[in-house]
């Protein structure tokens, strides 16, 4: 099943789990999950409307008020529990966000991080309890769409901070976020971590035929034109290749009678120019990108501001390196930001590592399928390079002798 969070006025714990009670998980039953972790609890769920809207207002009644826990004592409560390995790895990983976030801001250990987000046990159901509830449904993909941020001040132990507060910005690099006309904390650490450690992807709703949608109430008043709900909508799974798309980090093939051969997958776009850069410092950065994982990268002249040359960069990548790929950049160029935007590519579905015999051995090389069934070798360029230093021999010479010549490669069809 795919989940989509749809972030109408942002994510907390509650809000979370009361979406998930209203796409059907008995509240009575999620309190027996968790009551032989901890006790001194009580969850209760009611009906409230916001704006005409229906929505699940879920509330954790904390009775014990006096356990107080660091993160290494939440670490070692959930490793030791019966809870599933896809519970505890995903609620060891919320919880890790908010302790390094919060040790990083307050200066403290991470093993001694001791606070409310940690140690309560209300934010103790909310992570574990999103997580069973997320298993009870069978739900295997999560997408969202960007995640609207609050603004103004809360009250907390350590005195006033600004919204939202450091935590949850920390929490929060690398994620797409918007603005939002709310006037108050929207986005809590709690929510903020589910978020990160649930979605795979975020951006618009993902292919899926919809089966159900649930509502969780937020209690704040945020002064903003929104009802303050979280939506999620619950689906099964269209095959993309209808849409010419795949799920994040899912490569699909293109259904025929013949041997698959075009593969659907999304990968990242990101661009950015530079008019105050030695070129020859260029070269280097396009060598270093393709050896830390970029899939393709693309020089072009441009004319920017006062007419001046510059060089557009673009690099493609995988979703789960755009945030290296991105620092890279930053680093490795005088650019002071770029752009991203998540792409759909088609491509010829490709056979790695593979070899080919030529006049000079075997060769390093690649298998390319074609819409016809048929398929080519096309030899590695390092392969060749490498030939050519150690023969001293020209290098279009030995593609010429490889390939027969750079235009008519049937010589090394299959």
């Amino acid at each position: 099943m795919i989940l989509y969070l749809d972030l109408v006025s942002g994510i907390s714990g509650d809000m979370c789990l009361g979406a998930l009670v209203d796409l059907g998980v008995d509240p009575g039953w999620l309190e027996t999950q968790l009551t032989p972790l901890f006790a001194g609890f009580r969850i209760t769920a009611s009906p409230v409307f916001r704006s005409h809207l229906r929505a699940v207002d879920l509330t954790v009644a904390v009775i014990d008020t006096e356990t107080s826990r660091r993160y290494a004592d939440i670490r070692t409560l959930i490793q030791g529990s019966g809870l599933s390995a896809y519970v505890k790895k995903n609620s060891l990983t919320a919880f890790e966000k908010i302790a390094r976030a919060e040790a990083e801001i307050h200066g403290q250990d991470l093993e001694d991080v001791h606070f409310h987000e940690i140690g309560g046990i209300d934010s103790l159901v909310d992570i574990l309890g999103t997580f069973v509830c997320m298993e009870k449904l069978g739900i295997t993909e999560v997408h969202a769409s960007a995640v609207p941020l609050g603004s103004g001040y809360v009250d907390c132990a350590h005195g006033r901070i600004p919204v939202p507060v450091p935590a949850t910005l920390a929490i929060l690099e690398g994620i797409p976020v918007i603005g939002s006309a709310a006037k108050t904390e929207i986005v809590t650490p709690t929510g903020a971590a589910l978020a990160v450690t649930l979605v795979t992807r975020f951006g618009p709703v993902p292919p899926m035929q919809i089966v159900k949608t649930g509502y969780g109430a937020g209690k704040r008043d945020t002064g903003a034109g929104v009802p303050n709900l979280l939506r999620m909508v619950l689906g099964k799974r269209i095959e993309t290749s209808a849409f010419g798309c795949a799920s994040p980090g899912e490569k699909k093939h293109h259904p025929g009678t013949g041997p698959d051969y075009i593969q659907h997958e999304h990968i990242a776009v990101i661009t950015t120019q530079v008019d105050d850069m030695n070129p020859e410092i260029l070269g280097f950065v396009m060598d270093h990108l393709l050896e830390k994982g970029a899939l393709d990268v693309t020089y072009a002249p441009v004319y920017m501001k006062k007419n001046r040359p510059g060089t557009r960069m673009e690099v493609l990548c995988t979703l789960e390196d755009l945030s290296a790929m991105v620092h890279e950049i930053l680093v490795q160029t005088t650019a002071i930001g770029v752009r991203y935007h998540i792409s759909d590519r088609a491509v010829l579905h490709r056979e790695q590592p593979c070899q080919m015999d030529t006049v000079f051995g075997p060769v390093a090389a690649k298998k390319i399928k074609h819409p016809d069934g048929s398929a080519h070798m096309v030899p590695e360029y390092e392969a060749l390079a490498k030939i050519a230093r150690q023969q001293d021999i020209p290098l279009k010479t030995v593609y010429e002798k490889v390939a027969g010549n750079s235009l008519d490669r049937e010589n090394i069809r299959l």
